[in-house]
């Protein structure tokens, strides 16, 4: 519209039934904009709370183990790591080391490259291996981001649910068509014939 005096914005905006906005108050002139105020504010705040509908937290979780832990333990562990990369979250690996083993910081770093390739399908080494004092520290982080993650996991309960649903139709029909059955081929009772009086002398 360009330049205009106030009193006519301020008049085109009252013919309008709209609201005289000023959205950029350092320029010169000011730069003001005709607009329905109430409902610009509230789909500026439907957007923020779709924003933060959307916005997902990394989540560090963190797992320890010894140097020599033993096969099960291990495995124990690893699930962990696999269920928490899984959801979208990093994981920092601690391994802590006891008395002499502090002398042998190898067996430390083996372990969490062991671990790194058991689940290279699912992470990645974000920070390598680092002694600190009596630990050794590394960060896997997620090859697919929290909200794919997310999106995965509802999927997978919702496919859950409707095989679970559908199962159970099905079990319910062939229950009912059972029965069905079962009462066809059943054998019809045969009806009770009245008594008949025997002793000519004593009245029906």
């Amino acid at each position: 519209m360009g330049i205009v005096r106030i009193e006519d914005a301020l008049r085109l905006a009252a013919e309008s039934d709209l609201d005289l906005v000023e959205v950029a108050p350092t320029a010169r002139p000011p730069v003001c904009r005709l607009m329905d105020y109430g409902k610009f504010k509230y789909e500026a705040a439907q957007k923020a709370r779709e924003s933060r509908r959307n916005q997902t937290n990394t989540v560090i979780k963190e797992m320890k183990l010894r140097p020599k832990i033993d096969a099960h333990d291990y495995d124990t562990k690893k699930g962990h790591v696999v269920r928490f990369l899984k959801a979208g979250d990093k994981v920092k690996i601690t391994i802590m080391f006891r008395g002499r083993e502090q002398h042998r910081p190898e067996l430390g770093y083996r372990l969490l490259q062991r671990l790194a390739a058991d689940v290279e399908d699912l992470g990645f080494i974000e920070s390598n291996a680092r002694q600190d004092g009596r630990n050794m520290t590394m960060v896997l982080g997620p090859l697919k981001k929290k909200s794919e993650a997310q999106a995965e996991v509802k999927a997978e309960k919702a496919k859950v649910t409707a095989e679970r649903t559908a199962q159970k139709e099905a079990d319910e029909a062939a229950d009912k068509a059972h029965r069905e059955a079962v009462h066809e081929t059943a054998t019809p009772k045969k009806p009770r014939r009245r008594s008949e009086n025997l002793d000519p002398d004593m009245e029906a």
